[in-house]
């Protein structure tokens, strides 16, 4: 096997990049909810905290998934955001489109931000992502976030999405919160990762 066929396959990061992904909660959602929390695990434990979204079903037709933060452990929900979100849409019918979404972001609003958009109920509609949460414990500055995520609309089209942002808080980020704009979360996954 070759030195190049090696590295392709080795998953596991190199010690200079230090412990790479830990797993600190899954949240499984197997009947409906009206939101998926995770209050604990997020301190000075690691300076990056991702989290991975697979397969969330709503229980509402066209509705989005949504995420906001707490400073209080998840007492309350409301850091201030502002944000960005632009995507790419794919249609059955193979009409495709990009666009700068600036009804889903938010500029200096304490409302959930908008992740993916407009989730069919067909049963094999969902949605599935990434979201990066940066340095949530430091004091000095803001607090970054990143979400891609991908979702089968509800009129039955691809819609790749593209988010970030910060909360305007220079208060530790301790808890969030994930839900859907109405209804609840029919099914799906959400794991918390650490990245050291």
């Amino acid at each position: 096997m070759s030195t190049y066929t090696d590295i392709r396959y080795d998953y596991n990061l190199p010690s200079g990049f230090g412990g790479g992904l830990t797993l600190l909660q899954t949240n499984t959602i197997t009947s409906g909810v009206s939101s998926s929390s995770f209050t604990s695990g997020i301190d000075s434990t690691y300076r990056t905290y991702l989290f991975k979204f697979i397969n969330i079903h709503p229980a509402t037709n066209d509705t989005d998934i949504t995420f906001q933060g707490s400073t209080n452990g998840g007492s309350s929900y409301g850091v201030t955001i502002t944000s960005t979100n632009f995507q790419a849409n794919h249609f059955e019918n193979d009409t495709t489109g990009f666009s700068y979404e600036g009804s889903y972001d938010l500029a200096q609003s304490t409302s959930y931000q908008i992740l993916n958009h407009s989730i069919g109920t067909d049963n094999d509609q969902s949605a599935s992502g990434t979201l990066f949460l940066f340095s949530p414990s430091d004091t000095t500055f803001v607090k970054h976030f990143i979400y891609r995520g991908d979702c089968y609309h509800a009129a039955d089209l691809n819609v790749d999405a593209y988010v970030a942002g910060y909360f305007n808080t220079t208060s530790a980020i301790n808890a969030v919160d994930f839900k859907m704009s109405s209804g609840n979360i029919d099914s799906g996954t959400i794991k918390m990762y650490g990245i050291a």
